[in-house]
């Protein structure tokens, strides 16, 4: 089925109008950003559908009821197109705001300081529970009777025991004091432990090691263009209200 036939699937008929599923996505488009996780659950799904068609009903009953006759309606109604004709005068004023390539290698050249990296290590770990099935574990990859990847998956209490221990690359203040003064002090390639922590005992080893440096500006260039682009779109902004002040306001 098409995505365009998906669209126009009816989900509901509310006094003989049909509600699509195109306009329950853009019901579903309003639900809070703290909610959108759940919108995967089939039953937080059909709460919402429940709540849309609800509305549908009540809208029926203010037909019903002529509460577009009276001066509330029209009032709330005048309001609501003043604030979307806002909206959209806003984001066609913004659309002046833009950030050149050079704008922005001029910002990284004079905030470089800014984008410091701090040291980082790249390594693998085993847990266990006591420190003699810790040391009994290094002994085997010592003796080469087993890989630390291997025995990662086959001993390892922690999840990344599936991926050989792997825990990506990590800086200071990331993991608990002991298993990261152990890691970076360790030499690469080198196995260290058993190593206590509050989760049990470790086994470490490093596999690469990165000083701290300056980020690259194409590693910078998205923070930056968005930090510029919001400074010209409140430039944009206040300009233009200073200039419809001049052009609309009366002086008191």
């Amino acid at each position: 089925m098409s995505q365009e036939t998906n669209n126009k699937e009816v989900v509901a008929v509310v006094a003989g109008e049909e509600i699509t599923q195109e306009e329950f996505n853009l019901f579903l488009q309003a639900v809070p950003r703290e909610q959108q996780a759940y919108l995967a659950n089939p039953q937080f799904r059909q709460q919402c559908l429940d709540q849309f068609i609800a509305l549908r009903l009540y809208a029926k009953l203010g037909e019903e009821l002529k509460l577009e006759e009276t001066e509330e309606f029209q009032t709330m109604i005048a309001n609501a197109k003043r604030d979307i004709l806002a909206q959209i005068a806003m984001r066609e004023t913004l659309k002046a705001a833009s950030v050149s390539e050079e704008e922005a290698a001029a910002y990284y050249e004079e905030n470089k300081e800014q984008y410091k990296k701090g040291e980082t290590v790249r390594a693998k770990h085993i847990l266990t529970e006591t420190e003699e099935k810790c040391a009994e574990i290094l002994a085997a990859i010592e003796k080469n009777e087993k890989s630390f990847e291997d025995a990662a998956k086959e001993f390892s209490t922690c999840p990344s025991g599936a991926k050989g221990g792997d825990l990506g690359a990590f800086g200071r203040g990331q993991m608990v004091k002991e298993f990261e003064d152990a890691a970076f002090s360790a030499e690469i390639g080198a196995v260290v432990g058993p190593v206590k922590t509050q989760f049990g005992y470790h086994l470490i080893k490093v596999e690469e090691k990165n000083e701290a440096q300056i980020a690259s500006f194409d590693e910078a260039a998205a923070s930056i263009r968005r930090i510029l682009l919001q400074k010209k779109q409140k430039e944009v902004y206040d300009a233009k209200v200073a200039e419809l002040r001049g052009k609309y306001m009366e002086e008191k």
